[in-house]
């Protein structure tokens, strides 16, 4: 069972915030209020600016114009505890400090948690295992995290931010180097997270299909800027998907299952096989 973290309602909001590297602007005048207690995923080609947005709203990046809100308040004015308390960041790239174990990485996530007066505690213990065991890493964890594969790393980075125990995580690609089971794990482990406890969770996907599946909430960028955002099925049509992506498609949404699929109409297409005809045994008298 998963368990509730601590904590009411978290508000995140965005307001005329432009994001830049130096002086060479990736995100600019951006709108945007997160929907409490659900699923947003956002999608659109490399280079966009979605992981952009992610660090802007984690206050990894400062604005160079706007502001960050998160429960009313400037996100830069708050103390850093004060936001890892409330806030999970899962970035796209994270660095493995040398030598360490699963465990100990995951234990950093209860990091937020501590100060002078308040060491490690049982409870912490729990969270930990909790956060090992919903991942599938438990048997990972006295192994040295730069030992693994991409996909258990992906995972146990994903541990670490759930024994961060917040009301409200980002995932920058989260499913990045897992196989196709272990996506699904991923995703419905996040699907879980929102659905028995109201955790909000924004995420980058690449995966249209995947984005449409396990999200409440779309959101479609293209060069800085959000194109169209909303319920799945009114975001992932075949006008938006051209318009975002620069590639004409087919758009099929199953109404029984509402699962979608997207076809690129690319300028090639494998060609049709027509089988071959069975060819006629001659007679016996023929073939004498």
């Amino acid at each position: 069972m998963i368990a509730t973290p601590p904590g009411d309602r978290v508000d995140l909001r965005a307001r005329d915030l432009t994001l830049a590297y130096d002086r060479r602007v990736v995100v600019e005048g951006l709108q945007l209020d997160i929907p409490h207690g659900q699923v947003t995923a956002i999608v659109g080609p490399n280079g966009c600016g979605k992981s952009t947005v992610l660090r802007g709203l984690s206050r990894l990046l400062r604005p160079a114009a706007g502001q960050v809100l998160l429960d009313g308040r400037d996100i830069h004015a708050l103390h850093t505890k004060q936001v890892a308390r409330r806030l999970g960041l899962l970035p796209q790239s994270p660095v493995v400090p040398d030598g360490i174990t699963v465990a100990e990485l995951v234990g950093r996530g209860r990091h937020p948690h501590h100060g002078l007066l308040r060491q490690w505690t049982r409870e912490d213990d729990e969270v930990v295992a909790r956060a090992l065991e919903q991942t599938g890493t438990a048997d990972l964890a006295d192994r040295p995290v730069d030992e693994l594969s991409g996909g258990q790393r992906q995972r146990v980075w994903i541990a670490m931010v759930l024994a961060q125990h917040t009301d409200l995580l980002l995932l920058d690609e989260p499913t990045s180097f897992l196989d196709i089971a272990h996506q699904v794990e991923v995703l419905d482990l996040v699907r879980d997270l929102c659905d028995q406890q109201g955790t909000t969770v924004v995420m980058v996907l690449h995966d249209l299909a995947m984005a449409a599946r396990y999200a409440d909430h779309l959101i479609a960028m293209r060069e800085g800027r959000i194109v169209a955002q909303g319920e799945p099925q009114d975001v992932v049509t075949a006008e938006t998907v051209c318009d975002v992506f620069g590639i004409p498609c087919r758009v099929r949404w199953e109404e029984a299952s509402g699962d979608l699929t997207v076809i690129p109409l690319g300028r090639h297409r494998a060609p049709r096989r027509v089988p071959r005809p069975t060819p006629a045994v001659a007679p016996l008298e023929e073939i004498r």
